[in-house]
């Protein structure tokens, strides 16, 4: 008969529950995690293999094995999450591995060679099979999404740990025991809606979430159902003809249009059942394709054209875009039915001058991560003169309206060339916006001068003539107008 928990021992046990339940990019996860190993370093990764430890020896002195079969019902759900924690961190750095080379490798997926093991050791502590099997997908999984989580998307801002965080619970619902007892198969319902300026890393959230989808393990192939470099699929909307844009979403059969000599397969198509499909720049869609998309994702079906069989979808859509649908649904621009379709998760992507205000250590953080990128762990010793090459160009007011991919090019160009002069647009951008209120404060503007001063400062923050037409309501080009008048005065 196995050992009865103690009071503190079920205290312990539950608390470890939230942190095995939680969201890792919490603050509260971590401090939960610093009261149960209290000498745990303080490192994102190394904490929780120290707790993991904690565990361990914690499952030994309450139980000998701590096998499930020995414990009546109560006691068996508060151990469950003890055991699959330990499990999982044993098998954290194979699964890294593995990650690491298929995340390089296109095609069939790689085999698992310690995922019998790993199954067999769940079985052994009292899991049934069908269960064990899940819980390894739910290993791979979860250290998918942290990976690309954790690897892409740097920073120690304020709205940076508010997007992590969003981003995990995209993937995991906002409740994990939740998602694990009933939502794991059914993720595909849930359509993603990401906005934010140009430039601010939307791509990469959506390939975060893209890639990190349950992929089910087949334990008579050993290894998974899918490939997951190969689950995730985009398609910049805005970059396609509205003649052609329906063919390469739903794809054509030969002889359906004037050229058409071939079948084609349109991203729907091509989309693994177990991956997501990412419709950037949804802004840019016209009605009628707004119309047959809404339809996809109701009826999770499509048929090519010129076709009459019928396809089913069964992947996740994330969509993007830094136009303001606010403005565009209200002028019947972008359809309120097909809005809210897509808006089962609505997610803030933050711009980077918001990030630089919130945490003077960003700049390095990601200066960090793009060289990194760039040059391998061996662009280590460059970091620093990057560093210094934009302290001494870019001014400090600087409002970086490129965002991230803005800096990008910027490290770039450093490291081609020693220096990034940024283009700083109208005359006074850097400090158009402080001008703006003094002079407001002032009362001494005219209507002209400030309509004139408000798009400066939207063409420095949205980059654009478009963009400050769509804000304002101007047309695109009494918007440069007024923006050139701004600059000449």
């Amino acid at each position: 008969m196995s050992q009865a928990p103690t009071p503190s021992d079920e205290a312990f046990f539950a608390a470890l529950s939230d942190v095995a339940f939680g969201n890792p990019f919490t603050a509260e996860r971590t401090t939960l995690i610093r009261r149960l190993a209290p000498n745990a370093p303080s490192d994102i990764t190394r904490d929780r293999e120290a707790l993991a430890r904690v565990v361990a020896a914690k499952l030994q002195s309450f139980s000998g094995s701590a096998e499930l079969s020995r414990l009546n019902s109560e006691h068996r759900r508060l151990i469950e999450p003890a055991l699959l924690y330990v499990a999982y961190h044993r098998y954290v750095p194979q699964l890294d591995s593995h990650i690491a080379r298929q995340a390089n490798q296109g095609g069939e997926p790689l085999g698992v060679p310690f995922g019998e093991d790993a199954v067999r050791e769940l079985v052994q502590s009292g899991f049934s099979e069908e269960r064990s099997v899940r819980f390894f997908g739910f290993f791979f999984q979860l250290r998918r999404a942290f990976y690309f989580i954790h690897q892409s998307l740097a920073g120690a801002s304020e709205s940076m740990e508010r997007f992590r965080q969003a981003l995990w619970n995209n993937m995991f619902t906002h409740s994990m025991r939740a998602y694990e007892a009933a939502l794991w198969n059914r993720m595909e319902d849930f359509s993603t809606l990401l906005l934010g300026e140009t430039g601010t890393g939307k791509g990469s959230a959506a390939a975060a979430i893209g890639r990190s989808e349950f992929i089910p393990y087949l334990p008579k192939e050993r290894r998974f159902a899918a490939n997951f470099a190969d689950s995730f699929i985009a398609i910049n909307l805005s970059q396609f003809p509205e003649t052609l844009i329906e063919s390469e979403l739903f794809g054509h059969r030969k002889g359906a249009f004037t050229g058409a000599i071939d079948h084609h397969q349109g991203v729907f198509e091509r989309c693994s059942a177990h991956g997501a499909l990412f419709l950037d720049e949804i802004g840019e869609v016209a009605v009628p394709v707004q119309i047959k998309l809404l339809q996809v994702l109701q009826e999770r079906t499509f048929t090519p054209l010129g076709g009459r069989e019928k396809k089913r979808f069964s992947g996740r859509v994330i969509a993007a875009t830094n136009r303001p649908l606010a403005e565009l649904r209200h002028a019947g621009r972008f359809r309120e039915d097909f809005y809210y379709r897509l808006c089962s998760d609505v997610i803030h992507v933050p711009t980077l001058r918001e990030r630089l205000q919130e945490s003077a250590s960003e700049l390095e953080d990601l200066v960090r991560l793009l060289v990194t990128r760039t040059a391998g762990e061996t662009g280590s010793g460059l970091i620093g003169y990057v560093l210094e090459a934009l302290a001494r160009d870019v001014p400090r007011a600087y409002a970086w309206p490129g965002n991230v991919r803005e800096l990008e090019q910027a490290v770039r160009r450093i490291l081609l060339t020693g220096s990034y002069k940024p283009d700083l647009g109208p005359a006074g951008a850097l400090d158009g916006e402080e001008r703006l209120v003094a002079q407001l404060r002032e009362g001494n503007l005219s209507a002209d001068e400030l309509l004139a001063g408000y798009s400066a400062m939207l063409y420095q923050r949205l980059g654009s003539y478009a963009a400050v037409a769509e804000r304002t309501g101007l047309d695109p080009r009494t918007s440069r107008k007024y923006v050139l008048s701004a600059k000449s005065g």
